[in-house]
């Protein structure tokens, strides 16, 4: 299980909302030193996101929490993320390429593209469908395992113009 330590900013029934602070490898690489990626990463600073997670342990508003995914859900959302776009993208690409042989057609450049890009928002649909799909399945969602003892200091920032 992937874990994460957060503050809970809300309730809403049976879930809650997480903030956790993104974190960046960069840390824990011996290149950190010379490498472009640790130095945007120092620049942006801290950044926080919010996660929606199932609330077993009914905890409450300001509560330290640990929040836990699944390998088996990460990987499985990750593949159809990317991988159905750039697989429908191609089969359409080559579908594309397979009716313009059939037509004779000598410049079949754009009509393969048509169709790439047909098979691109086709796969971006699909992704949309099995997003849908999961997005009531618990084995998909996050979900608050514990409470957390790590120390969670946020600096929020109000600038008013």
């Amino acid at each position: 299980m992937i874990e994460e330590s957060g503050r809970v900013i809300s309730t809403d029934g049976e879930f809650a909302w997480v903030e956790t602070e993104r974190t960046s490898a960069c840390s824990s690489c011996s290149a950190n030193k010379g490498c472009g990626t640790g130095a945007l990463s120092k620049v942006y600073g801290r950044r926080f996101s919010r996660v929606k997670a199932l609330n077993n342990i009914n905890a409450e508003p300001g509560d330290m929490v640990v929040i836990g995914l699944v390998e088996d859900a990460l990987v499985r959302g990750s593949l159809a993320v990317y991988g159905l776009p750039l697989l429908s993208l191609f089969l359409m690409a080559l579908l594309g390429e397979a009716v313009a042989t059939e037509f004779g057609m000598q410049q079949a450049d754009g009509l393969i593209a048509i169709f790439g890009l047909a098979g691109l928002a086709l796969g971006f649909y699909l992704v949309r469908l099995f997003s849908r799909k999961i997005s009531h399945d618990d084995r998909y969602q996050p979900i608050i395992i514990r409470y957390s003892d790590e120390s969670y200091s946020q600096t929020i920032v109000n600038i008013k113009s």
